[in-house]
């Protein structure tokens, strides 16, 4: 059985494995909404067909597994006031989100090269995870005025430590050694040996033992790791302003100074939700973090910033966005707190 693929993305069954492979590597593949419906119409099928077992998800190109959601195209139907679609992306890829991670049978994500926003969320909330040596995880939204979303509301608030707050809050990209450090990438193997694994789980013995026979050392931790110690520190401050005054109150660090000077080019209202995310994350499951986060857009998108970050960042490519409010303390909390409040107009429950 061979589901319907098309150019974006390509459906097999192997024996009792059902491949997803993301087909737009010259977009870093990117998600469009048609890729996002045809990927849930196939798990759906897969769910109900018991010649299928496991799932695997991969991307094309050797570059990325998957750089995210089509952030332009949400621009462009917004700045043609193409409303309907716009939102018909974000629920579309929420709910894809949310199938994922409930899903009843066991998916393993295949990741070589960049995984960010949407290719998290298609991933991370998976049992497995296998990290190539050119793994690259981020979640950059903060950058782009937007927030950390795709379920992560849960997810970051429960590593580690404050490691979780301080992705969310500098958008700061990590390899496979910090990633399996705290619990992103749950396997390494080498990009070559995925083949291996892929014609192992279509033979349909354990996964784990599949994983564990091409499994590679796992790379040297980096910077979440070697300074998990300032992290805690800085990060579980009460509010951003006083993560900032923590990290430049650290004396002969590079890594604080680095640290604060990035949140202060990320939007002041996008890393003051963030920040309370982080705050109330914790205490969510992921389909309560994902409808979370669908009431934060529908808030962003009448908003300034996520229109100016996507313009400077991906349009226009200067790199110099014009925030408003331009600063931490000109955002008024009462706003930050009301947006978590429920929409009057009825929200999807993802389920």
């Amino acid at each position: 059985m061979t589901g319907q693929s098309t150019d974006e993305v390509v459906f097999e069954a192997r024996g009792s494995l059902g491949l997803i492979t993301l087909s737009r590597p010259k977009a870093l593949n990117a998600l469009t909404l048609g890729m996002i419906q045809a990927m849930q119409a196939q798990l759906q099928a897969w769910e109900t067909d018991d010649r299928v077992t496991r799932v695997a998800v991969q991307g094309s190109g050797g570059r990325a597994f998957c750089a995210g959601g089509d952030v332009r195209r949400i621009y462009e139907a917004a700045k043609a006031g193409q409303t309907a679609a716009m939102f018909a992306i974000w629920r579309g890829e929420y709910a894809l989100v949310a199938a994922m991670a409930r899903y009843p049978k066991p998916i393993v994500a295949l990741i070589d090269g960049i995984v960010m926003g949407g290719g998290v969320g298609i991933s991370v909330h998976g049992p497995y995870r296998v990290a190539s040596e050119s793994y690259a995880w981020a979640m950059p939204e903060v950058g782009i005025g937007f927030i950390p979303d795709v379920g992560t509301t849960a997810l970051l608030p429960r590593l580690p430590g404050h490691a979780g707050s301080y992705l969310a809050l500098t958008g700061s990209k990590i390899g496979a050694g910090d990633a399996l450090a705290v619990g992103l990438a749950t396997h390494a193997a080498r990009a070559a040996d995925f083949p291996a694994i892929l014609d192992a789980l279509a033979a349909g013995g354990p996964i784990d033992e599949a994983l564990a026979a091409h499994a590679a050392p796992a790379p040297p931790p980096g910077p979440v790791i070697r300074e998990a110690g300032r992290i805690d520190t800085c990060f579980s401050a009460n509010s951003v302003q006083a993560i900032l005054d923590r990290l430049d109150a650290v004396q002969d660090s590079d890594f604080a100074a680095e640290t604060a000077r990035t949140i202060r080019l990320r939007s002041p209202t996008s890393l003051s939700l963030t920040y309370e995310q982080m705050r109330r994350g914790a205490g969510m499951t992921v389909l309560e973090a994902i409808r979370t986060e669908y009431r934060l857009v529908t808030r962003i998108m009448r908003g300034h910033d996520f229109y100016e970050g996507v313009r400077a960042v991906l349009i226009d490519k200067d790199n110099r966005p014009a925030w408003q409010p331009a600063t931490l303390d000109a955002v008024d909390p009462d706003a930050i707190r009301a947006a978590f409040e429920p929409a009057e107009e009825p929200e999807p429950s993802f389920t």
